[in-house]
């Protein structure tokens, strides 16, 4: 492949259950993300080191930031809702009680026209009758389902220009590529992006600037950085079993934040893998794209 991997340079070490939803902030120069399984939002500030930490009322699978707006838009387990991290306070766009016995919501993202995605999972197939979905959501509007009969929704992320997606169901392996109208809201012609190996599974994904797709790959230890036409063109190997999420920040864009989990490791593997549930930080050789933003109009 002959690209030059990405450097590890630091690690915040503060053992993440399930660490996921990684963002990157220009506006405050941090980087931001949750512990869903505890309930926790972090925001770690890369210039001082500076680690701040809110509790959240409900699991968070997903959040975005909002143009002139201080609120986050966030996609709790159960439901939609800008999020005051000043007082607490709750508006809900979609929920508190939607979602289908045995579901919540995992992956999303803000598209690059404001748009904010949200895709659920089956968490507990006892209980669930119905599949995982992935949504859209605007202000002042009902959620649009896109896509059904998934698993577990993941990877989500967009092209430059906002005309392809991509989206992953993590236990089918695969990674699929969709052409989108952004003036219809409008997914077409699917297709399968990339495949994983045996023990490997699509988690979170970002897009650089080139139009390579990186995917943390639970399971494989590894991120992978796929070009446009879903060909491999770098495989770096990380700390940990279980690298769940990627977003490009830093003042140039060219550092990689890589959120990662704890949950089912057992203690010996915890002892092999002590960065388990940290979040790592590469420098590498690329420029991500900036986050977008939810808006409000």
């Amino acid at each position: 492949m002959g690209q030059e991997l990405p450097e590890l340079i630091a690690t915040v070490d503060i053992e993440n259950e399930l660490g996921e939803g990684v963002v990157w902030n220009e506006q405050t120069a941090s980087v931001w993300w949750t512990d869903i399984e505890r309930s926790k939002l972090f925001e770690y500030q890369y210039g001082s080191g500076r680690l701040n930490k809110w509790d959240t009322p409900y699991r968070v699978g997903c959040f975005g930031f909002i143009e002139n707006d201080d609120r986050l838009i966030v996609a709790f387990d159960c439901g939609i809702a800008f999020f005051d991290l000043t007082n607490g306070n709750l508006d809900w766009l979609y929920g508190p009680t939607v979602l289908a016995d045995g579901l919540r919501f995992n992956d999303g993202k803000i598209d690059p026209f404001g748009r904010f995605w949200a895709g659920t999972m089956v968490e507990d197939p006892s209980r669930a009758n119905e599949s995982g979905s992935l949504f859209s959501i605007c202000p002042h509007q009902a959620p649009i389902e896109h896509i059904s009969d998934i698993t577990t929704s993941n990877g989500l992320c967009w092209s430059f220009d906002g005309l392809v997606m991509y989206h992953a169901d993590s236990p089918r392996q695969t990674i699929w590529r969709y052409r989108y109208d952004p003036v219809q809201n409008l997914l077409s012609d699917k297709r399968i992006f990339a495949k994983l190996g045996k023990g490997m599974f699509p988690d979170g994904s970002a897009v650089d600037s080139d139009g390579g797709v990186w995917n943390a790959q639970w399971g494989g230890s590894q991120i992978v950085r796929y070009r446009e036409d879903g060909e491999q063109s770098l495989v770096l190997k990380v700390p940990v079993d279980l690298p769940s999420c990627v977003a490009f920040g830093g003042e140039d864009l060219d550092l990689l934040f890589v959120t990662s989990a704890r949950v089912a490791l057992s203690k010996e593997r915890l002892m092999k893998r002590p960065k388990s549930g940290s979040l790592l930080i590469y420098k590498t050789n690329f420029k991500g794209l900036p986050a977008n933003r939810f808006k409000l109009l």
